[in-house]
């Protein structure tokens, strides 16, 4: 029997759409591939992967539709900027003007070729003849990112003849993608997709400004640096002109860290700075060169960490499994922290308590702080955002800052590097380097680190006064040596071996740099090692 007619009788058996298959432990698009005795697993758009290949199957919808309806040769190239609240912010360049009639006009098109159920063909092809093809429809981004492959083939993807490149499987029709949304933004658009938890509806877009103006920023100091793309970092590697680009990108960060002090000195009463961020971003670091600024302004910082006011063990709360989550803000001791801030405010002398997370006890060791004038409490903790938190502390007392790792470039103009493969290539080097860990315990933990950050992050972000991106564009050149070996080590008897592979195959684009060059104080270093700071 054909894979494509057992996925179409096994669909009454599942809640939501079939998008991909596993065959035999390997991950493939829905085909007529003969199937006799292999051992089949059907994905849906309700599960990470499937979701994935939705989004990439709708995103060729839609540049098809515009290729469509650009019929005077005006758009010079449409690219996927970012992620934005469940979406994807795009531009057009050229000489064209986005606007809402035209956005209409790609839904229609979209909706109409849903209707049709037009196949999403898929063509193996040599690298060279990929790289004539798209120097026809004008796509140079991926012209150059083929240079860079040792892989003779490729495989492309068409609508109706339109062709591109995408990073990841495909659905095999264009009838299943009927969940999505277009609508105009700032300068350009998003296109608005459907999460894996509830993946027959748009989710409501909700405005993140303060995120949104970040991105942006990442987005000119890439094209400022001059990569913007994973082939105009390689070029820079093999012109030899890394070590220029790595110092200017740091000179960027520290200028940004000196910004955020200013912020600092500008509002009156200022004794609190409360840091929080997604799992590896950096935070210790960027708290130890936020100090460094502080100092050079006349501050006198301390640092506190939210950590050693955990509640004793028996009182922490459990997660549906029975397990402490220490992630929950029940776990921390929140009448105890806002006393002793409180207290501070006052300026009284307070024994800040240092939790034994042995013992599950917090111990008293004479770590006394009082605060002058010049005195001021650098604090981190991932619900340093949540005003729950410090809920006693005046508002004109707190500076909250968000940080995370908002990658600064694209494998290309319609593939985006998510900023949750940055964070997890860097926890993987760091979990190794700090913790003996391997890549499949990384893999295996980060489901459910992305569900805490869901829950206890993210939805706070937008109350920062300050957001700091840690990304550096020439980081995934640097991990590569270090985690493509860790992600080797995984088998295909693991659950995680899809994953290990996909990211395996992701790292392929990069050609591999050495670290020399990156300062003992860089961000990198928390992960990488050879830092001047305790991380």
């Amino acid at each position: 029997m054909l894979l494509s007619q057992m996925a179409a009788e096994a669909a009454k058996d599942y809640k939501y759409d079939i998008i991909l298959a596993n065959v035999n432990g390997k991950l493939t698009e829905i085909s007529d591939m003969d199937i006799t005795d292999e051992k089949v697993e059907f994905i849906t758009v309700g599960e990470t992967m499937g979701n994935e290949a939705y989004k990439r199957s709708v995103l060729l919808l839609m540049l098809n539709a515009i290729h469509k309806l650009d019929t005077d040769n005006k758009i010079k190239r449409v690219t996927v900027e970012f992620s934005l609240s469940k979406g994807l912010y795009c531009d057009i360049k050229g000489d064209f003007e986005i606007t809402e009639e035209f956005l209409n006009k790609v839904k229609e098109v979209m909706r109409a070729d849903v209707k049709k159920n037009l196949p999403i063909k898929k063509q193996g092809m040599k690298t060279s003849e990929a790289i004539k093809l798209f120097k026809k429809f004008g796509m140079e981004d991926k012209t150059q990112l083929f240079k860079y492959r040792i892989s003779s083939y490729v495989n492309v993807y068409s609508i109706e003849g339109y062709y591109d490149y995408f990073y990841g499987y495909m659905a095999a029709n264009t009838g299943i993608l009927k969940t999505f949304d277009i609508f105009q933004y700032d300068k350009g658009f998003v296109l608005q997709l459907p999460t894996k938890e509830n993946p027959e509806t748009v989710p409501e877009f909700a405005p993140q400004a303060k995120l949104f103006n970040v991105l942006m920023e990442r987005s000119e100091w890439a094209d400022m640096l001059g990569v913007d793309t994973v082939a105009s970092l390689n070029k820079h590697i093999i012109s030899g002109d890394i070590n220029s680009l790595i110092l200017v990108q740091e000179a960027l960060q520290e200028q940004k860290i000196v910004e955020i002090v200013n912020q600092i000195k500008e509002r009156e009463g200022v004794k609190f700075i409360m840091i929080a961020g997604p799992s590896s971003s950096g935070k210790t670091t960027f708290s130890h060169r936020l100090s460094i600024q502080l100092r050079a302004s006349g501050f006198k910082p301390h640092a506190i960490g939210v950590d050693n006011y955990f509640v004793e063990r028996e009182q922490t709360p459990v997660d549906e499994n029975g397990e402490y989550n220490f992630e929950d803000l029940h776990a921390i001791d929140i009448k105890l922290f806002n006393d002793h801030m409180n207290a501070l405010l006052r300026g009284e002398k307070v024994e800040i308590p240092q939790f034994n997370f042995l013992t599950g006890r917090k111990e008293y060791n004479g770590d006394y702080i009082q605060l002058g004038e010049e005195d001021i409490l650098v604090i981190e903790g991932i619900h340093c955002l949540n005003d729950e938190l410090s809920y006693a502390l005046p508002v004109e007392s707190k500076f909250k800052i968000y940080i995370s790792a908002l990658t600064q470039l694209n494998v290309d103009e319609h593939n985006r590097v998510a900023t949750t493969d940055g964070r997890l290539i860097r926890r993987m080097a760091r979990d190794y380097r700090t913790r003996g860990a391997s890549a499949k315990r990384t893999l295996s933990m980060w489901e459910s680190v992305r569900k805490g950050e869901e829950k206890n992050i993210f939805p706070f972000q937008e109350e920062a006064d300050a957001m700091f991106n840690s990304a550096m564009a020439y980081e995934l050149c640097i991990l590569k040596p270090i985690v493509e070996p860790l992600l080797f080590s995984i088998t295909e008897d693991d659950p995680e071996y899809q994953e290990a592979k996909r990211l395996l195959k992701f790292l392929a684009y990069f050609l591999p740099c050495q670290a020399d060059n990156v300062p003992i104080n860089s961000i990198m270093r928390e992960f990488i090692g050879g830092g001047c700071f305790r991380v």
